[in-house]
């Protein structure tokens, strides 16, 4: 069965999976008495194919007119376990009876069982702190160099900003990376995320764009400011049972919003990512974010990562299909000749 077909099946099997969703609380990081397993020179176990899948649909940011509210309400759960019921049946439908070619009226991202949704969540964001779920406001400085990236960098389908170049369009979109944040935050599609550890290292392996961060756990300092990447320099200790990573020297030229885009942060970033396994398929994962030169005081995103054995890590062949980057640029100089 074909990870969409499945993911549908599980939605299809909602009250199942509604019983297990907490009734109370918060999104806080909670420490229960669970022991994870070792490995064979004793550290934490954390091996494994986790995806954030399942979070897929949550926002970053809550929504104003929730509040600091970090869970929905149990009506508030009902309905989106109906609303997700509903897509499901809509996107089984039209696999198993396609409509007509191009669609729906007005639908131009192919048909709907081609995407992956995630699982109705109480959680009300992905940013636990502030309390408001929200981003705080921007620095004058990080308000000032915002305004000044072209809107191609945000959005590459709007026909907002030039495209004299590559330059001219994000990362991502150039098939580059999704930063740290980007490449940890479940949205759209291929959100695997596979971990594997070695006697003092763990690597990281992020699906989309086929990411890999090798983490030192041998104490050794960062490298030299004047090193800069768009993954930044990593570092991670041992906290009880917590991978704590420590990473700097960043380029400044990523995000972290939906897929590295659209929220700019500067080479001022420093993240500190935390992993620990909360039960035999459950990562609580947490970055907090600090950047002087772009927010007042840190904030935080916290979700869970489920382990999922069967998930299949596909390559992400991004350069040998992008030919949206090509024909943006090609279409810019087509506008530019005078008409006939």
């Amino acid at each position: 069965m074909s990870r969409r077909l499945l993911a549908l099946a599980v939605l299809l099997a909602a009250p199942a999976f509604a019983a297990a969703q907490s009734t109370g609380g918060s999104p806080k990081s909670q420490k229960p008495a669970y022991s994870p397993p070792r490995t064979p020179w004793g550290d934490p176990d954390l091996q494994g194919i986790w995806p954030g899948t399942a979070m897929m649909g949550v926002p970053q940011e809550r929504p104003r007119q929730l509040g600091e509210r970090a869970l929905v309400t149990d009506e508030e759960f009902a309905a989106r376990l109906a609303q997700a019921k509903r897509q499901a049946d809509a996107a089984n439908e039209e696999f198993v009876a396609p409509r007509a070619a191009g669609g729906p009226a007005g639908n131009t991202g192919g048909p709907g069982h081609w995407g992956e949704r995630g699982l109705p969540q109480r959680q009300t964001s992905l940013i636990v702190d502030p309390p408001d779920g929200r981003m705080p406001l921007m620095t004058p400085e990080g308000q000032q160099r915002t305004a000044a990236i072209p809107a191609s960098r945000y959005y590459d389908n709007d026909g907002g900003g030039v495209f004299n170049g590559p330059e001219d369009l994000s990362v991502y979109d150039r098939c580059i990376t999704r930063g740290v944040v980007g490449s940890m935050m479940p949205v759209g599609y291929n959100a695997g995320n596979e971990i594997v550890q070695g006697p003092g290292y763990v690597a990281l392996r992020n699906e989309m764009i086929h990411e890999v961060r090798i983490f030192p756990l041998d104490g050794r300092p960062h490298l030299s400011s004047a090193v800069r990447t768009y993954m930044g320099d990593s570092r991670a200790h041992w906290e009880g049972a917590t991978l704590v990573v420590d990473t700097t020297n960043f380029n400044g030229t990523t995000g972290v919003g939906a897929n590295g885009r659209a929220i700019y942060h500067s080479d001022a970033l420093h993240l500190v990512e935390r992993f620990t396994r909360v039960g035999p398929q459950t990562i609580d994962y947490e970055v907090v974010v600090t950047d002087p030169k772009t927010w007042p005081r840190p904030w935080t995103m916290r979700f869970p990562l489920t382990r999922d054995p069967g998930y299949g890590m596909f390559e992400y062949a991004c350069h040998e299909g992008n030919y949206g980057l090509r024909n943006i640029l090609s279409a810019a100089r087509a506008t530019e000749q005078p008409a006939p």
